[in-house]
């Protein structure tokens, strides 16, 4: 069965960093699409980054280039979202997602068709 399990979250003062991680299993993790999301109190689910993890190719969301930082470890099948320079805009829950069927671009263009979510990992940053 596959299983994607956040942690790293926690509670951070505006101008701090925290990073995510996500331990996978269940599926080849080294060709599979695989992003993170979050979802602030009354609004809807944004993403912020994905990768195509059978050649590391990235692409962030603009309310987060430059600060967050999507990343593989292979030997640990685990993927990273470093958060740099938080702002209390930031503050939510954090979700990683898969899906092992889609390559390449369609990382990108079928993100919100992930078949397989964590159950998150909540993040806080305060003024």
């Amino acid at each position: 069965q596959v299983q994607l399990v956040e942690s790293g979250g926690g509670s951070v003062q505006t101008g701090g960093s925290l990073r995510l991680s996500c331990a996978a299993s269940g599926y080849t993790f080294s060709s599979a699409c695989m992003g993170w999301f979050r979802q602030a109190p009354g609004k809807g689910r944004e993403e912020l980054a994905t990768i195509y993890t059978a050649v590391g190719s990235t692409n962030y969301a603009d309310s987060v280039k430059g600060r967050f930082t999507i990343s593989q470890d292979n030997a640990k099948n685990t993927l990273y979202l470093q958060m740099n320079s938080l702002k209390p805009e930031d503050t939510a829950m954090y979700y990683c997602a898969a899906d092992p069927d889609l390559r390449g671009a369609d990382c990108v263009r079928y993100s919100g068709w992930y078949k397989y979510w964590g159950q998150g990992t909540q993040v806080t940053v305060s003024s």
